[in-house]
């Protein structure tokens, strides 16, 4: 059981290094000019210069955790299992699979580890097999945000605004990630367009622009552009430039169904 984690040891160690060194240059220089010297002054000038340290490391460890979360390998087992419960995936499509749940965890990354829902059935289903490999998700886990990121099934817009506010983050950094405008996208990120792309029984499917649904009576996808700060349900208030945190905030009818597009907007499938 030992093996899967030696996978990303050696990340998992610069991690830990540049963790332990950020706090390092920003306590010890001036616990040694205390009690060597004890010169206020010169304790303000190292101070300074220790805070700019720190902040420069902890740049650098958030891009080597990003690099670590698109570049580690996963358990091989992950793609077995997920083929096993969607037999029409090939290995490549396993793969893109794969490419989004790496996705989802940079959003939660990125969101300064606030929480994210996942809108995808098959990304949940890769998720949870790799859960189910406890130790190795843990390490894992401590190597791309330094804690366990814990499981919540997949949904869509509905009427739990801490939820909606976790999606929003979701579909904004997953955005980000493939240089797509969030607030009027002309395609959708990976991660909102596996269950449609492969045809999944129950999935989630989005389009772009809410405009599509208008234009597809009797649709069951979901829109894109719902996410929007402009919807009804309060997103303005959201921490990822407009995007989630709304339950925290206040800011419009934080309890709203999350639909600027009628029925196509609201609810599980």
């Amino acid at each position: 059981m030992k093996t899967p984690n030696l996978m990303y040891l050696p990340f998992a160690r610069r991690i830990t290094l540049l963790t332990w060194s950020k706090w390092c240059v920003l306590v010890l220089p001036m616990l040694v000019v205390l009690i060597q010297y004890g010169v206020r002054s010169s304790l303000f000038l190292v101070g300074l210069i220790s805070a700019t340290a720190f902040v420069a490391l902890q740049a650098w460890e958030a891009s080597l955790r990003r690099q670590f979360i698109r570049e580690s390998r996963f358990p091989p087992v992950l793609f077995t299992k997920l083929r096993e419960a969607y037999p029409q995936l090939s290995r490549s499509d396993a793969d893109l699979v794969l490419r989004g749940l790496r996705q989802f965890f940079l959003a939660h990354l990125r969101s300064n580890r606030k929480f994210v829902a996942m809108p995808s059935k098959l990304a949940d289903e890769a998720w949870h097999a790799f859960i189910l490999h406890t130790r190795a998700y843990d390490d894992w886990c401590k190597a791309a945000f330094g804690k366990l990121m814990h499981h919540t099934p997949a949904e869509v817009l509905g009427k739990d605004p801490k939820r909606n506010d976790g999606l929003r983050r979701t579909w904004y950094w997953a955005c980000k990630e493939e240089s797509i405008n969030p607030r009027d996208p002309s395609r959708l990120p990976l991660l909102f367009a596996l269950d449609t792309k492969f045809s999944v029984p129950g999935g989630f499917r989005y389009v772009p622009d809410c405009r599509e649904i208008d234009r597809q009576s009797g649709s069951d996808a979901y829109c894109g552009t719902s996410f929007s700060s402009d919807s009804s349900d309060g997103g303005a208030c959201g921490d990822a430039d407009g995007f989630g945190g709304c339950e925290a905030g206040g800011g419009g009818d934080a309890g709203g169904d999350g639909g600027s597009c009628g029925g196509g907007c609201g609810g599980g499938d």
